[in-house]
């Protein structure tokens, strides 16, 4: 009984060590959740907020950090979306190394949540609140840890350049990464760029992988409309708009685009099929190999995985009719398409005609789409991802993926400027609530992430204290 309390005692001990490994020290905790809990209160909501609040907060903590003020810059398209760039200088001997952000946020409505969206809950051991997941806890890492830099009196080989942008939920007007780009592209231009985009997966509380996202879809939304005359709602005729409109959305919910893979899909689902067991692993394997029937059974299992191998388009909208009496003028749906890199416009404006097959649906591109390539698959990125996931969580792989939704990385990729989503902040895969009621993330992962993101960046900027 004695040994055994003495193993179990060893064994706990390095268990200890291996988890102290993975967080910060105390004092860079603080200063992270401090940074954290500003932000997520900062009511930044895409359509009634403004990120220029969390922009100067940050500045404030940088300057009293002893950033120069002329290493940052506070300003954007609007007075009330303001982006923020700070620059950490390092030697110059590599192109500079840029960490992007978003501090704009989904809105959320407090009779929605089971607690207050814009206060930064701590709870079960979860961060609870707007953004802390989908962008702030990233935000927040990039400016503690540029911080922890500077104190540390880290030289780097390359500078570090850390971007907080405004509107990526929406895009539009005041999208910061493409105003910067227009207006201020000396600010941001760099090497490449680390983003949002890629996170760590995990399922039952056990991690499975942590994904780094080399491309992405782009998004096309489509107006389907119809009109007509109209007329009396007691004279009825076939030559209805809603049925015409209805008839259209039931044939693309019906249908469903090629399924294919490319560079980056393939080397997921090589990398998944290790991860995956039984039929599963072996289908996710066929899939990298390009069998189309593994393909047809992957895609029928996860709609995530679905979602990977072919471009998607779904209703999101509807509008139609202008009374209860009255035979429609009108009746329109939004329809929202996820699109592979490798499909173009036209290809899939083609294809939705045919499918709808009704002179009488205009279907017309809503906004100007915007494609990017996939970002090299380098081995230098990848391979230190890999070494810092290994030595923080030995045993899980990082493994390279096209994301199904869209960040501003599009935007940097179209740009010349390759863009890579990593976080380390693990969720479960089953319970992924961005944009959605009760957002939150792990304590424990936010802290990790911290420390991922610091070792990491570290590692790519070089220099002699690396």
């Amino acid at each position: 009984m004695k040994q055994r309390i003495v193993v179990c005692a060893v064994l706990w001990a390095a268990a200890v060590r291996a988890q102290d490994r993975t967080m910060p020290p105390e004092s860079e905790r603080q200063l992270a959740r401090a940074i954290y809990k500003e932000m997520v209160e900062i009511k930044s909501g895409y359509t009634t907020g403004a990120t220029t609040p969390v922009a100067e907060a940050a500045a404030r903590r940088l300057k009293a950090a002893g950033f120069p003020a002329a290493d940052i810059f506070v300003g954007g398209a609007s007075p009330t979306k303001a982006n923020l760039v700070v620059r950490y200088h390092g030697t110059g001997r590599r192109r500079p190394i840029l960490l992007l952000a978003h501090t704009d946020v989904v809105e959320a409505k407090r009779e929605d949540w089971s607690m207050d969206p814009f206060t930064l809950t701590e709870k079960d051991g979860y961060f609870y609140g707007r953004g802390t997941g989908d962008d702030k806890a990233q935000a927040a890492v990039w400016i503690a840890n540029l911080i922890r830099y500077k104190r540390e009196g880290f030289k780097p080989d390359r500078d570090i350049i850390v971007a907080l942008t405004a509107d990526e939920e929406g895009g539009g007007p005041y999208n910061g990464v493409q105003w910067l780009l227009k207006n201020k592209r000396e600010l941001i231009d760099a090497e490449f760029a680390l983003n949002e985009g890629g996170w760590g997966e995990s399922s039952g509380g056990v991690r499975l992988s942590n994904d780094v996202q080399v491309s992405e879809k782009y998004v096309i939304n489509y107006r389907f409309e119809v009109r007509n005359k109209g007329g009396h709602s007691s004279l009825p005729v076939a030559d209805n708009a809603i049925y015409h409109l209805a008839g259209a959305l039931d044939r693309l919910s019906r249908f469903g685009f090629p399924l294919k893979t490319n560079d980056v899909t393939r080397a997921y689902f090589r990398a998944m099929s290790n991860i995956e067991k039984g039929p599963v692993g072996a289908d996710l394997a066929k899939v990298a190999a390009g069998d189309t029937a593994a393909m047809t059974r992957v895609a029928a299992a996860s709609t995530a995985w679905n979602a990977t191998l072919r471009t998607t388009c779904v209703a999101t909208q509807l509008e139609g009719g202008h009374a209860k009496n009255a035979l429609p003028q009108l009746a329109a749906a939004n329809v929202n398409c996820r699109v592979i890199p490798d499909d173009a416009v036209d290809y899939v404006t083609s294809t939705l005609g045919r499918v709808v097959g009704d002179s009488a649906v205009k279907i017309v591109v809503d906004g100007a789409p915007q494609r990017a390539p996939a970002s090299p698959m380098r081995d230098d990125l990848l391979t230190t991802v890999s070494s810092v996931t290994t030595a923080l969580w030995p045993g899980v792989p990082a493994i390279p993926m096209m994301v199904m939704g869209a960040t501003d990385g599009l935007y940097l990729r179209a740009a010349g400027i390759p863009t890579y989503g990593v976080q380390g902040f693990f969720y479960d895969r089953d319970d992924i609530r961005f944009h959605g009621r009760d957002e939150r993330l792990k304590v424990q992962s936010f802290y990790q992430g911290q420390t991922f993101l610091y070792e990491l960046v570290k590692r790519l900027a070089g220099g002699p204290t690396a």
